[in-house]
């Protein structure tokens, strides 16, 4: 083998280095990894890294308005970031049916989307908003829900879906069309019509005596065509661009419900977009919704046009027929109000009032202040319920002191501040006459300076709290029609006691745990030492299995609960993973939401017994309770076996807006003190709960007594019933 010069092999490495140190600081900018710092300054500024392409998909085709401003986004989004962001519109399914894009964009795979309400509905109820027949007065009231505070509402809701919602574009407002005329309501009787798969739209055409097909949309000609179906509901580019009107004799410009797109972003993706680009976005799809639905409206005179030019009769609802097919139709909001939401339908109506401030003096109002959105939802919409009920009949009754009575509620979603803020507003219209409360006692506990500041008769449906009656503001304007801590602690833990061995009470902490403390002290210091235990739990508490395992594991006989719906699930949880659960003993702060449906299994397991003041079971054998409830079935559309929510806060809030009607019957008065002075000194009333003789007394404002209590269980059905 020949070998190289050594001096050759030294000239060799030499340069073989310099070649790589060349390459090294030739690549050095592009491969050298950047600081966390520099990182994000990248993604915050957009004037800095390479143009980011969106995607947005959508299901209609390629001419329509939706399309149009769709375009119009992507160009205004590229121009006005720079060229540092830019979308890609994918109309016609594209990319995949409504179904799949929307769970692209949840789980971050699709950018943007536009989407009908109705697709979002299963996940979030509260889209049926629009879906609503004849609810809204007219388009331009419609408009200003959405683009007001209920549609932040509505688009707040996405994001317990990973959505972020910008704003509604619409495919415009749905109308009749059928082979024969639709001036009434009556019209419809007999007509089979074709819907999409929606219990509410359904609904809409049952209740006027039609029968409603679903079918798939783009099976509706054929249908229609075949005789299979008489009539359907379509906004005019549907109608048109399927071809309805070929095979329909009559279209009726009804605009009776709407359909709605939702445009909204991917949670995941939007929270790696930087500020701007994100304010860029929400921005420029609101921007353009005036122009999106102004370019609908055009083309629809268009489509109009081509209907009437095939043959189709064209007949367009009159203001009063309108108001017959609404007042036909005002059962479906109520029946379907717990699925869309008190707190939308009260911000709608809450609007409404204010829109018709010159004429507030027409009526009298009784306000509302619960929490309609949050964990004791359920329990505001029931109290609303009982509310409701109770003013139908005073109206019908011709109302107080001459002019109807109106319910005006207010969503503080459990929050204290929002409370105090709604009594502001509500004792500012002259027209109010009193405030209903929630079933949380920590909010109507921070309300009470602000109560008797504003001096509001002030009446209490669910809230147990001792402090809320007894306390130091004189003259009181607290009023409850509720059983309380005193009455309800001491018949917990007599209960409990009676089972071997330690007895437990889980307090959550708050002003209604310390209602319930201050009355159980006493009684557990004349018990043997270490048969009961007190313990707290925060809201949220991340701890809760370990406090139960710790109780169980230490000889636990008996658990006596004071908890609301969402605490109080974790709690049955962790006690239903025990090997031997022990009973538990509740307050009945759990009823007041959607208890049994996501417990149905752990209830399999766990012995839980709640206290009630009135069993809807008792119906039968009490005679004002019965007719009570035939009325509230009727009201709300309810079947005789189906399951009514939150049962108590129905009827006590019924018996309380009774009696507060007899007091300003009473008063012979509008003024809050004569009013609160008359609900003092009120005559007897047979109630649904009790006969109140008398209800109050300038000592007593306390109108319950302990022998109303009962221990209640769910059944296998979710019908709360006897348990004892």
């Amino acid at each position: 083998m020949n070998r190289l010069p050594s001096r050759t092999i030294v000239i060799v490495c030499l340069l073989l280095a310099s070649i790589l140190l060349s390459i090294w600081w030739l690549g050095r900018g592009s491969t050298q990894p950047k600081s966390a710092a520099a990182l994000s300054a990248a993604k915050s500024d957009p004037q800095d890294g390479p143009a980011r392409e969106l995607r947005l998909g959508l299901n209609i085709a390629a001419d329509s308005a939706l399309h149009a401003a769709a375009l119009k986004f992507a160009e205004a989004v590229e121009t006005r970031s720079k060229g540092k962001l830019k979308i890609a519109v994918f109309p016609d399914q594209q990319l995949g049916s409504d179904d799949q894009m929307l769970e692209m964009t949840r789980n971050g795979t699709l950018d943007l989307l536009l989407t009908p309400t109705a697709k979002l509905s299963s996940a979030i109820p509260a889209m049926q908003y629009a879906d609503l027949p004849f609810y809204f007065t007219s388009r331009e009231e419609l408009y200003a829900m959405l683009d007001g505070e209920p549609g932040q509402i509505l688009l707040s809701k996405l994001k317990a879906i990973d959505l972020i919602g910008l704003t509604f574009w619409e495919n415009g407002f749905k109308q009749f069309t059928a082979n024969t005329p639709i001036r009434k309501p009556q019209d419809f009787a007999r007509l089979r019509i074709r819907t999409m798969k929606s219990p509410l739209i359904a609904d809409q055409f049952s209740s006027l005596g039609a029968q409603p097909i679903p079918i798939d949309f783009h099976a509706t000609y054929k249908a229609l065509a075949d005789g299979a179906v008489d009539g359907q509901e379509n906004p005019l580019v549907a109608i048109h661009g399927m071809r309805l009107h070929e095979v329909q004799k009559h279209l009726t410009i009804s605009n009776h419900a709407y359909l709605g797109y939702v445009f909204s972003a991917s949670k995941r993706v939007f929270e790696t977009l930087s500020p701007e680009l994100r304010e860029i976005i929400q921005r420029t799809a609101r921007e353009l919704t005036l122009w999106e639905r102004q370019e609908t409206a055009r083309r629809e005179v268009d489509f109009i046009a081509k209907i009437r030019a095939a043959g189709v009769d064209i007949y367009t609802l009159s203001p009063e027929e309108r108001q017959r097919f609404r007042a036909a139709m005002a059962p479906i909001a109520d029946k379907f109000a717990f699925a869309v939401g008190y707190d939308l339908l009260a911000k709608t109506e809450e609007l409404r009032f204010a829109q018709q401030a010159p004429r507030n003096d027409d009526s009298y109002v009784i306000g509302l202040d619960a929490d309609l959105s949050a964990g004791g939802a359920q329990a505001g919409g029931a109290i609303y319920r009982g509310m409701q009920l109770a003013v139908d009949e005073i109206n019908q009754k011709g109302g107080l002191l001459g002019k109807p009575l109106r319910i005006i509620a207010l969503d503080h979603g459990a929050n204290p501040q929002i409370g105090r803020q709604n009594l502001e507003r509500l004792a500012q219209m002259p027209s109010l006459l009193a405030v209903m409360g929630g079933m949380h006692t920590a909010v109507i506990s921070d309300e009470l300076s602000e109560i008797h500041r504003l001096k509001l008769p002030f009446l209490i449906p669910w809230a147990a709290g001792q402090g809320l009656i007894n306390h130091q503001y004189q003259p009181s304007y607290t009023f409850r029609v509720s059983i309380n801590d005193g009455q309800v602690a001491p018949f917990l833990l007599e209960r409990a006691i009676k089972m071997e061995g330690r007895v437990a009470v889980l307090l959550e902490r708050s002003a209604w745990g310390r209602s319930n403390e201050a009355v159980l002290k006493p009684l557990i210091a004349k018990l043997p030492a270490g048969k009961v235990e007190i313990v707290w739990l925060d809201a949220g508490d991340p701890n809760i299995n370990n406090k139960i395992d710790a109780l169980v594991s230490n000889g636990l006989g008996a658990l006596v609960m004071v908890a609301n719906p969402l605490e109080a699930r974790a709690i049955v949880q962790a006690m239903a993973r025990q090997s031997k659960p022990v009973p538990i003993l509740s307050h009945w702060g759990l009823s007041g939401g959607d208890f049994f449906t996501p417990m149905r299994s752990a209830l399999q397991k766990v012995d839980l017994r709640f206290v009630q003041s009135i069993l809807i079971s008792d119906g039968r054998a009490h005679p004002k309770l019965g007719k009570f409830l035939t009325r509230y079935r009727e009201r709300y559309s309810l079947a005789p076996d189906a399951v009514i929510p939150s049962p108590i806060g129905s009827v006590h809030a019924y018996d309380l807006t009774q009696l507060f009607a007899r007091a300003v019957s009473q008063a012979k008065s509008a003024d809050r003190q004569a009013i609160r002075n008359a609900l003092e000194s009120l005559s007897s009333y047979g109630g649904i709960l009790r006969d109140y003789n008398p209800p109050f007394s300038a000592e007593q404002h306390d109108a319950l007594e302990r022998n109303l209590l009962h221990l209640a269980r769910f059944n296998d059905r979710g019908h709360i019933v006897l348990a004892e």
